[in-house]
């Protein structure tokens, strides 16, 4: 019981930092080529990352282990901020929660065939009706849509959902910030290659708010969200709190309430209620 408490918590901080991802990114891509926003926020974390292995010596990786990495590497390190950030091009970041809504059921789907879970049936009619949820949500907020925004968002969704699942369950013997650092240190060649063949032209003039977001999501999206959201994973239960990333949108949107004094309707608050009985019902059958 100890355990599980401590993994839904670890999870929903891990969550709450997310929260802010999207909209930080919506607000750098807008200064920073998507690219260059990608890999330079990849290459920061990895130092950051390797700066603490080398402080608390970290053992390397197992060879066996490398391969794993790598596709943790390839779905959370660069195929989700890259997508998401080409993605948010053509979409809002309102529109983008619809797609959002889906990770938590991407992310069981491939707990059950990375980690070897296996939820009872009623789980994944609260994880499908959670979805849903937060889908419809979204999708009455009348935001726009582009063919393109849509397929880059699907692709982004299915990578995170296995990149999530295969560093949890590699989590359970590493450790979370462990798993993330070296996934972080394993892409370095490839994000610091980018990073400088996408080097900005001129550095001068660009808004504040821009490195505001570019700071955010190269330490706290890409590095210490995954500190928690890892450890949350891997002693919770990769489906079970995966679950907890359903209340991600509205996060996001009492985050943009808070710092945008965008209004928060009543829709939007019996919505919430509904989605956190769906998650309740999702851990109890997890």
């Amino acid at each position: 019981m100890h355990s599980t408490m401590a993994g839904w918590g670890n999870g929903l901080l891990g969550v709450l930092i997310f929260s802010g991802s999207l909209p930080a990114t919506r607000v750098a891509v807008g200064e920073f080529n998507p690219l260059f926003l990608t890999s330079a926020r990849a290459v920061i974390a990895a130092l950051l990352g390797m700066a603490l292995l080398l402080l608390l010596r970290q053992t390397r990786p197992a060879r066996t282990d490398l391969g794993s990495l790598a596709i943790v590497a390839i779905g959370v390190v660069i195929g989700f901020p890259l997508l998401t950030a080409l993605a948010l091009q053509h979409i809002t970041a309102a529109h983008s929660v619809v797609f959002i809504g889906l990770l938590p059921l991407s992310t069981a789907l491939f707990g059950v065939l990375r980690g070897s879970e296996r939820p009872r049936p009623a789980f994944w009619v609260f994880s499908v009706a959670g979805s849903l949820l937060v889908a419809g949500f979204a999708l009455t907020k009348g935001s726009s849509a582009s063919l393109t925004g849509d397929v880059l968002m699907v692709a982004a969704i299915i990578l995170c959902g296995l990149g999530y699942a295969e560093g949890a369950a590699l989590s359970r013997r590493m450790g979370g910030w462990q798993v993330i650092s070296w996934a972080l240190i394993l892409s370095l060649p490839v994000t610091a290659g980018f990073a400088l063949w996408s080097l900005p032209a001129v550095w001068t003039g660009i808004d504040a708010s821009a490195w505001i977001g570019f700071g955010y999501v190269s330490t706290f999206s890409m590095l210490i969200g995954f500190v928690f959201w890892y450890r949350g994973l891997a002693i919770g239960g990769i489906a079970g709190v995966g679950q907890l990333q359903l209340l991600q949108p509205f996060f996001g949107l009492l985050l943009a309430s808070l710092l945008l004094s965008e209004p928060i309707t009543w829709p939007m608050i019996a919505v919430t209620v509904l989605v956190v009985g769906c998650v309740s019902g999702a851990k109890r059958f997890a």
